[in-house]
């Protein structure tokens, strides 16, 4: 059902069609075989992916319809963080005992890859008919152990979408279906903020800052300006200002204030981020950079630090470790990896070592008080609890007029 309504509404909605399958057959030999060869694909490659043909032109300019992911709670904070934000999402239900009998109904074509069914979707070409194969894995038991795995994620995966999440239910005609998607993804979400919203988001490495930019910017439409990575894709597109940064970068040296202002500031006054507002993070880090950002006249509505105690971000940093053969992503305590094996061959990455981190940690709180004085309408949030409780706090100091202190 959930790829019959992806072609139903591409075709409607002029959009780029379902990006998952059309990934995979553009996927580098190495990705591919791996791809071949195991079950899952690492959440970490599936995500770069996405971003990548997120990224191309027909989809900036179409848009584009995801289907299949995210599967885990972690995969929706891994693309969150990445920017991508969806305007709708669709979540189609329909009872078990329903779904077990629709798959048993798939049918697959060999040459072409192509998914068919024998009740809602069957190809009226018979050449097309005679080659169609029952695909592996559709039995009623394996899909009932898939059920019990997707039901376990799913109540995980909806928090992260609030406000633009609707449940339809698929036990109803197809173009039923269709049509309430339809019309639902025609629909234009009206922000709550009495204004464009300008926010700056302050705290130490490790805060949540990147997340809570991108939960942001998929909520209320903002430009997500992440300052590191503007740098970074100003040396990938060989700019002017690029070549300027790379003998830095290539040095491991810190960018001088000016180049770093010349970039932030072309970003800031493109019209996406005036007419949408923006939230910045990593950028300014003293007060001489912010001093310089009100200069050029760009001045945040809402500044939020986000305060986190040295014990927590020792403990969210300095246990992420990587798997050197997969590229995937854990983290010993809150993502362990699934066997021994894995767990012997992981590594750290040098920034996450503990000294590294208390080192970041000193950098910051030394000109922290400044940027408090400097920024003295900031509203300190506490960022040692859930992501989604940092961003209601967020959120609910971006939509509400600011207190007024006391003298």
């Amino acid at each position: 059902m959930a790829m019959w309504l992806c072609k139903h509404l591409n075709s409607n909605l002029l959009t780029v069609e379902n990006l998952i399958g059309r990934e995979f057959s553009s996927l580098a030999a190495g990705a591919r075989r791996h791809y071949q060869n195991v079950t899952k694909v690492p959440s970490t490659l599936l995500v770069r992916l996405i971003q990548e043909r997120v990224s191309e032109e027909d989809c900036i300019r179409r848009g584009w319809i995801l289907d299949g992911i995210p599967e885990t709670r972690e995969q929706a904070l891994m693309i969150q963080t990445l920017g991508i934000t969806p305007r709708h999402v669709i979540v189609l239900s329909s009872p078990d005992t329903v779904l077990i009998e629709r798959n048993l109904g798939k049918r697959i074509d060999p040459q072409t890859g192509e998914i068919y069914h024998t009740t809602f979707d069957w190809p009226p070409e018979a050449e097309i008919q005679n080659r169609l194969v029952v695909p592996e894995g559709i039995s009623e038991l394996e899909t009932a152990r898939k059920l019990l795995e997707y039901h376990r994620n799913i109540i995980r995966i909806l928090p992260a979408y609030p406000k633009i999440l609707k449940v339809i239910s698929a036990d109803q005609p197809c173009m039923d279906v269709f049509y309430q998607a339809l019309t639902y993804a025609q629909t234009s979400h009206r922000s709550n903020a009495p204004f464009t919203p300008r926010v700056l988001l302050c705290g130490p490495v490790g805060s949540g800052k990147r997340l809570q930019a991108a939960l942001l910017a998929q909520k209320y439409g903002l430009v997500n300006v992440h300052c590191g990575q503007l740098l970074k894709e100003a040396v990938a597109d060989k700019s002017k200002v690029g070549e300027l940064i790379q003998p830095y970068f290539q040095k491991k040296m810190a960018v001088p204030d000016s180049i770093i202002m010349k970039v932030l500031d072309q970003r800031l006054s493109q019209q996406d981020s005036v007419q949408k507002g923006w939230v910045l993070h990593g950028f300014p880090r003293d007060l001489d950079q912010a001093h310089m950002l009100h200069s050029l006249g760009h001045q945040p509505s809402r500044v939020f630090f986000l305060n986190v105690p040295l014990d927590s971000i020792i403990e969210r940093l300095t246990l992420r470790r990587m798997d050197p053969v997969t590229g995937e992503r854990y983290h010993l305590m809150y993502k362990p990896p699934p066997t021994v094996e894995i767990q012997a061959r992981l590594l750290q990455h040098p920034k996450d070592t503990k000294e590294q981190v208390k080192l970041k940690m000193d950098l910051f709180y030394r000109h922290s008080s400044d940027l408090e004085e400097f920024y003295r309408q900031a509203i300190a949030i506490n960022g040692d609890q859930d992501p989604y409780t940092v961003f209601e706090y967020i959120e609910s100091g971006i939509i509400n007029p600011l207190p007024r202190k006391v003298p």
